[in-house]
Parts: C-alpha cells; sequence; structure tokens
C-alpha cells in the first residue's frame, strides 16, 4: 500500500493512498469540519491531474464524521474579494480535475457536505451516504454568487426550482431527502460505510474498462454538450469476452 501525507499545519492533512487499483483521498482537519485551505484544493487538484495509472478508481472520504464543510471561511475572512475570486477559481479547477478523471469516482459522505464540498461530491459519479450525510449552499448567508461550472452541476441533480430554493431558504437535506432526490444512490449505516465503499468498488473494478470508461466520457459529453457523433459502441477486446462470459455463463476475465 503507498501512502502520502500532506500536512498543513500540527492538525490539518490530506492522505492518498492505494489499495492496489483502488485510489482513496481522504479530508483530514476535524477542528474544522475538514473544510478545505486553498493550499488543499491545490493538492486535490494535482493529486487528481497526477493518478498513478495503476489506479483504476477512486474514493473521497473526510475523517471522522464529515465529509467536508468546503473551503474554510475562516480563511476566506483574511481575503479581499479579489483574492476570494482567484480562491473560487482554484477550488474549481480542482473540482473539475475530479469530474474529469477517465476513471470511476465515489464519494464516501459520512457527514455534512456543504458549499464547494457539496459541489465536489457532484464531480463524483456516485455518492454513498449515511444516516449523518447533509447537504447544502448556504452562500446567500456570505454574499457569494454561485457561477455556472457550479450551478451545472447543481441543476443537473436538483432541477431549476430546487436549485433556487436550496439557495433562496439557505436550507439543507438531510440523508432521506438525498436519498430522494437521487442526491445520494445508497445511505448506509455509518459504521459500514467504509465496507460497503470498498465492495461497491470491487464490483465496479470487475465490469469492463472500456464500457466503464466510455459512459463516463459519454455522459460527461452529454451534460456538457460536447457530445461527439457515434463512432465505436463495442470494444473489440473486451466486447467478445463479455458476450462470450454471458452465453457461458461464467465471470468474464476482462
Amino acid at each position: 500500500m503507498r501512502v502520502i501525507v500532506k500536512r498543513f499545519g500540527t492538525d490539518s492533512s490530506m492522505r492518498f493512498q492505494t489499495s492496489g487499483q483502488i485510489g482513496i483521498i481522504t479530508f483530514n482537519r476535524p477542528h474544522r469540519r475538514n473544510a478545505l485551505t486553498q493550499n488543499m484544493w491545490r493538492t486535490l487538484e494535482h493529486w487528481s491531474t497526477e493518478m498513478p495509472a495503476k489506479v483504476k478508481l477512486l474514493i473521497l472520504r473526510g475523517s471522522g464524521k464529515e465529509f467536508t464543510a468546503g473551503s474554510d471561511i475562516k480563511e476566506f475572512a483574511t481575503l479581499t474579494p479579489s483574492m476570494a475570486n482567484q480562491a473560487f477559481v482554484q477550488m474549481e479547477k480542482a473540482i473539475h480535475a475530479v469530474e474529469v478523471l477517465p476513471i470511476p469516482t465515489i464519494a464516501a459522505i459520512n457527514g455534512p457536505a456543504y458549499g464547494a464540498g457539496f459541489v465536489l461530491s457532484l464531480a463524483c459519479d456516485m455518492r454513498v451516504g449515511t444516516e449523518l450525510s447533509r447537504f447544502g449552499m448556504p452562500v446567500g448567508k456570505l454574499g457569494i454568487t454561485l457561477q455556472p461550472p457550479f450551478l451545472r452541476r447543481l441543476l443537473h441533480h436538483l432541477g431549476p426550482s430546487r436549485t433556487k430554493e436550496l439557495i433562496y431558504t439557505a436550507s439543507s437535506y438531510d440523508a432521506d431527502t438525498a436519498f430522494r432526490l437521487g442526491l445520494v444512490s445508497e445511505v448506509v449505516p455509518s459504521k459500514e460505510l467504509d465496507e460497503h465503499v470498498f465492495r461497491l468498488a470491487r464490483t465496479i473494478l470487475q465490469q469492463s474498462k472500456a464500457s466503464v470508461r466510455a459512459v463516463k466520457t459519454g455522459v460527461l459529453q452529454v451534460l456538457t454538450n460536447a457530445a461527439a457523433a457515434p463512432e465505436n459502441w463495442v470494444d473489440e477486446k473486451d466486447f467478445v469476452e463479455g458476450v462470450r462470459a454471458f452465453t457461458e455463463k461464467r465471470l468474464a476475465h476482462f
């Protein structure tokens, strides 16, 4: 197992580790509800764009009973409006880097995901929550004006009316509401989250990598209005093996 820990002061860190083909990024800043500083956003972007070739699936998680409260508002209080705008540019670069990873991504959400942390979770392919999960976008309390990149992700999952309501009222969604709205695919007991997500990851890794890569790329193209004309709908090697395994009633060996 490979583990990289980057520290940001005595009680703040991010950890990147690998377990076989699975990569795990953990936000560890419990005294600030795992809120990310600008340096942590930069680290997330770097780790996402420099992902080791052996990693075929990435899990994002927070330590303890939090995912991430988004950006550190105390740090924001030290910034000028111009500097704050640049901080949002960095956030979007990091979130975009996660979103366009060519491998599946899962957000394991064992607690609140607010603000940019909520948007980061939406940039992942799948989200698994627990009874502790909470989602919100309290930007109206801070004078933050959401721009199209963040709004696009909210609109895709919530639609125009709910996106406006969420921001107009500074309300939040609990785990049951998040499941009903499709923000999370499953809600599992907190103590079972890590085991459940790893089991899900192993299931995904058993599928044709060509099929997984194609649906990830295709969905992103459709959602960003950049769809190209269809070309090859099957991967020559994986298709032959997949169909043969299906007809022979055995597990495919991709």
